[in-house]
């Protein structure tokens, strides 16, 4: 499902924020954007998410902003500029070249002066940036479960229609071996074949049919399965894999029905069931 969720904290006189967006996937996938020395964080950002969110793709912002001064200091390893000052000296002296080695010299050294934002030791961020990002990941679920109660509504309300007509199919099954039996006779009456209603072959043929186009167990797996179905949208935990399966045995349940029941007024219902199916299976791969 969709959402989005920001956090702050403060983070050695900076602020920290963390930045969380989804969309629908039906596997999980989380990309992160993080400045450069909390790269070593990823791992634990992975697995906070992972911890409360099973499917979609996360997109994570990981960023650092100036404090309210809007100043910061800048990093200075003064070790690194000795060693810096000591070798050029060296070289100076051994190469026996003019010139003056000043401060700015020293300064323009690689890794002497960083700037702000590569001056963070990662572990001592990591409180701050976990902090930032479980309070974005709060909003981000609000904002899902907000999105996950509207999806409920249109799946119950799909629900509804299957029951309504697999209620339909078990009130015209019976009708069916009725149809057939009268057919039946019909056709042999046509063929001009002499025959009562009480004929064995006539009545072992009605139900051989009735044998083969007996539907009872199908229609009590699918009110079995709509109903698992429904249960699974109530618990407050990740449901969208067990509600794809059950999509799927109902789908292979409507197709036995449909091949068994020789009924076009069966077929009809059956053909609705999987039209509210279809579209119970598209929004499910949102579902969490």
């Amino acid at each position: 499902m969709t959402g989005y969720g920001r956090g702050e904290a403060e983070c050695e006189g900076a602020k920290l924020s963390v930045e969380l967006s989804t969309v629908n996937r039906k596997q999980s996938e989380i990309v992160i954007n993080l400045p450069r020395d909390l790269a070593e964080l990823e791992a634990r950002i992975r697995q906070a998410i992972n911890a409360r969110i099973s499917r979609g793709r996360t997109n994570v912002l990981v960023a650092l902003h100036q404090g309210s001064n809007g100043t910061r200091r800048l990093a200075l390893d003064v070790s690194l500029a000795r060693s810096y000052h000591d070798a050029m000296r060296a070289l100076q002296k051994e190469l026996g070249a003019p010139g003056e080695i000043t401060i700015d010299t020293v300064l323009q050294a690689p890794g002497v002066m960083r700037p702000p934002e590569e001056a963070i030791d990662s572990d001592k961020a990591w409180p701050a940036v976990q902090r930032a990002l479980e309070r974005a990941l709060d909003d981000l679920i609000k904002m899902r479960e907000r999105e996950g109660k509207h999806l409920a509504q249109d799946l119950i309300r799909r629900l509804k229609s299957i029951r309504r007509q697999l209620k339909e199919i078990r009130a015209l099954h019976p009708e069916v071996v009725k149809k057939i039996r009268a057919a039946l006779l019909e056709r042999i009456e046509k063929a001009g074949l002499a025959t009562d209603g009480a004929d064995d072959r006539v009545a072992k043929e009605i139900f051989l049919f009735a044998d083969r186009s007996d539907i009872s167990e199908e229609l009590t797996r699918l009110e079995s399965h709509v109903a698992q179905f429904a249960h699974h949208l109530r618990k407050h935990e990740p449901v969208g894999r067990a509600l794809e399966f059950i999509i799927q045995e109902i789908f292979r349940e409507l197709n036995t029905l449909g091949a068994k029941a020789n009924d076009a007024a069966i077929a009809q219902r059956v053909v609705g069931c999987k039209t509210e199916l279809e579209k119970i299976r598209e929004q499910v791969q949102n579902v969490e």
